[in-house]
């Protein structure tokens, strides 16, 4: 059995404590590795790793750090298959959309940075005659990056490559649900000629692991992705220190379609936006508003196609929906479906667990579920499932809509489906959610700034505003 390490100092380590976590397949429903078990002790040895590598990294070269980077991406393309392949068994997703996303966006992330710290300005203003006022980016220091198990590689990439980029060592903390690429990297870092002590990855829970870089000080700066309950006990423990974070948490996200949209185009992309990975992608858009002309129409096509839908082995081409990621989150999803039918909900498709046959046959799989009937005000359209459940609601107004799209705590994303241009710029103006799709979902330009609203985030990921983030501005007044 694979005994997953710490990756400390340039080095594979076993936790202090000697401990392991069972890391299981959830697509066979039984332990396939372990995962070290570490605590404070451990992110003790990693922050001074960071510290003792920091001031050589800080000044190396742009160019220099681009170089790394870059061969970071190619050694993730080159290992592709089976860095899905990991992914795949760790998180139960299916293998193709491991390769054809998540590990092609883990590259491309590197990729993006590598190349953006190149081109990166800092501000400059003339006071007339009197004086110059410019702007210094400093590299901070030490960086916090904790990840989530939905999207493991591609989400771990997206905090520390910026951070490398802008001249930070990071200590980072992959879910422990999902540590299989996150440790794989590490080898692949080695290879790539990551100077020893710039990356340093700890393994284990977040009440221990996550909780101990919440609260070291030599820890400033936290980026965190994850659930909107642990982002705010990171935020309670870490405020009071003032570290700078940033928090990427949950979603209950609205997808609005009005009778004029593409009709075809828009079928497609709710299918994809309601049970990609398995529904656990916290953008998702898990309440579907149908004008209410078209709402039969829709219903009865969307639940005909959802149907159809594959639930199976991840490691085959045939499936559409692989494993949830755990048994656990198996019986919470199960527990939301039951709840929907108590608040008065009528399942369309769906709501069981499936029973497959063969290597998989107890492993966590749920169908893909459509329900309708609901108020738009119960807890089933309230609360963060992340699952395969979708619910479909129609109106008739404009308002009528952007109050459902804006009556939960979160505001991550949003998705509109129309042919009417200054309807699309209004509600896109209207609707309280920090990234907005107009006939399309999922279409990311790495370029512009990401994080949600209310109860889904604080501060923003990607593009020049992370390098932004990982910096600390320092302002140089000369007098002419």
């Amino acid at each position: 059995m694979n005994k997953i390490k710490n990756f400390i100092n340039g080095e594979l380590a076993a936790p202090v404590s000697g401990n392991y976590l069972d890391n299981y397949d959830p697509a066979i429903g039984d332990v396939y590795s372990q995962v070290p078990d570490s605590d404070e002790q451990d992110i003790d040895l990693a922050v001074q790793a960071a510290e003792r590598a920091f001031p050589s990294w800080s000044v190396t070269p742009a160019q220099e750090r681009s170089n790394i980077m870059m061969r970071i991406a190619d050694l993730i393309d080159q290992n592709l298959d089976r860095l899905a392949q990991a992914e795949s068994v760790d998180n139960g997703k299916p293998l193709r959309l491991a390769k054809t996303v998540d590990i092609p966006r883990a590259s491309s992330n590197f990729r993006f940075f590598a190349t953006a710290i190149l081109h990166f300005a800092s501000e400059s203003h003339i006071m007339e005659d009197s004086a110059i006022n410019y702007t210094l980016r400093k590299s901070i220091g030490v960086a916090g990056c904790i990840s989530p198990w939905n999207l493991p590689l591609y989400l771990f990439t997206w905090k520390i490559a910026p951070a490398f980029a802008a001249g930070n060592c990071v200590v980072g903390k992959p879910s422990e649900i999902t540590p299989m690429t996150a440790y794989l990297l590490s080898e692949l870092c080695v290879e790539a000629g990551l100077p020893a002590g710039v990356l340093n990855i700890v393994h284990g829970y977040g009440p221990k692991v996550g909780a101990a870089m919440s609260a070291h000080p030599g820890i400033p700066v936290m980026s965190f992705t994850g659930g909107t309950k642990t982002g705010t006990e990171i935020s309670k423990t870490a405020s009071p220190l003032f570290k700078k974070l940033s928090l990427e948490m949950g979603g209950k996200n609205p997808n609005i379609i009005f009778a004029d949209c593409k009709y075809e185009e828009m079928m497609q992309a709710t299918l994809k936006s309601s049970f990609s990975n398995q529904g656990q992608i916290c953008l998702c858009g898990s309440r579907v508003f149908i004008e209410r002309s078209l709402y039969e129409r829709f219903r009865d096509d969307f639940v005909e196609r959802t149907k159809t839908l594959n639930v199976g082995d991840p490691m085959s081409e045939d499936s559409d929906l692989g494993a949830v990621v755990s048994g656990a989150h198996m019986e919470k999803i199960l527990s939301y479906i039951e709840l929907a039918k108590q608040e008065g909900g009528t399942l369309l498709c769906g709501g069981n667990q499936v029973k497959l046959s063969g290597r998989c046959k107890h492993g966590w799989f749920v169908e893909p579920t459509v329900i309708e009937g609901l108020p738009h005000d119960c807890r089933t359209n309230q609360e963060e499932i992340f699952g395969p459940v979708v619910t479909l609601m129609p109106f008739d107004t404009e308002d009528e809509v952007v109050k459902y799209a804006n009556s939960t705590q979160y505001g991550l994303s949003a998705t509109i489906w129309t042919e009417d241009l200054t309807r699309a710029h209004r509600l896109a103006n209207q609707v309280q959610s920090g990234i907005i799709w107009i006939n399309c979902w999922m279409l990311r330009d790495l370029r512009t700034p990401f994080g949600g609203m209310k109860n889904s985030g604080l501060g923003r990921e990607g593009g020049f505003e992370a390098l932004r983030f990982f910096t600390e501005p320092k302002n140089v007044c000369v007098k002419l």
